[in-house]
């Protein structure tokens, strides 16, 4: 991945709203994991910015009410700056619309500690490793990726895979995890 210029502001706004995301570091994980999805796909990160939210399950669970119409707790949560239609097998997502002005915004990702931390321990990753891949996840769903369908989740979880593994974190899918939290889509992730 090629160093952000000191002149450049971070490709990821984090705000932490729950203190205990201070133990993985969420600011670095986040830089990390949201330049090599950008990367993964054929982006230049510094063309870009996106919003982060460290929370706790319940702040997650009151937007997965407002946003999704479940009042349930989910590991993360994804907000598009624009709609880009949903990425398909062989095809790639409707490329972003640069901000001539500077970065380009794409949207939000909030991420809820307890739910990343219980799904970390029950699929024997560490609580870095699972979120590395929720914020890779959660990026490529800005993108337009998604896993409504199952070659939609076969695309996505494949360019995850491939992401992650360039990354040095193990694939995510080689073993079942533990089934989604209540209020989820039902996708393993």
């Amino acid at each position: 991945m090629a160093p952000r210029s000191p002149a450049r502001p971070p490709l990821v706004d984090c705000l932490i709203e729950d203190h205990r995301w201070e133990q993985v570091d969420l600011e670095a994980l986040a830089e990390t994991a949201c330049a090599a999805a950008l990367e993964g796909i054929g982006l230049d990160p510094a063309a870009f910015e996106i919003s982060l939210l460290g929370c706790s399950d319940a702040r997650i669970a009151d937007l997965n009410a407002d946003f999704r119409g479940k009042p349930k707790p989910t590991n993360v949560l994804s907000w598009p700056s624009e709609e880009r239609g949903a990425a398909r097998p062989g095809d790639r997502p409707k490329a972003p619309r640069r901000d001539p002005m500077g970065p380009t915004e794409l949207g939000d990702i909030a991420i809820a500690w307890e739910t990343c931390t219980r799904e970390a321990q029950a699929g024997g990753r560490t609580t870095a490793d699972h979120v590395t891949h929720l914020l890779v996840h959660g990026t490529l769903h800005l993108l337009g990726y998604d896993h409504e369908t199952d070659p939609d989740a076969a695309l996505m979880e494949g360019l995850e895979t491939e992401i992650l593994g360039k990354m040095g974190v193990a694939d995510p899918y080689a073993t079942e995890v533990t089934a989604a939290p209540e209020g989820d889509d039902g996708r393993r992730v």
